[in-house]
């Protein structure tokens, strides 16, 4: 799922935050947003329903199946 890890991080730093900071205002820890960025490792269904809500984007988005 490399366009999740892509999206993520381009939409974490479009809005100015750091792994931290995101980590902290959706409820996960700082390690987990950092290895989703690499793309070591995918959140679960609702961790990325969190994401979507946070940046105000589909899931269909971060998962690339829309633009």
């Amino acid at each position: 799922m490399k366009i999740f890890a892509e999206r993520l991080k381009e939409l974490r730093i479009e809005e100015g935050l750091s792994t931290r900071e995101l980590a902290k205002r959706i409820g996960v820890s700082n390690m987990a947003i950092s290895r989703w960025e690499r793309d070591e490792r995918t959140p679960n269904l609702e961790v990325v329903v969190e994401i979507a809500k946070y940046f105000k984007v589909s899931t269909d988005y971060l998962c690339g199946l829309e633009d």
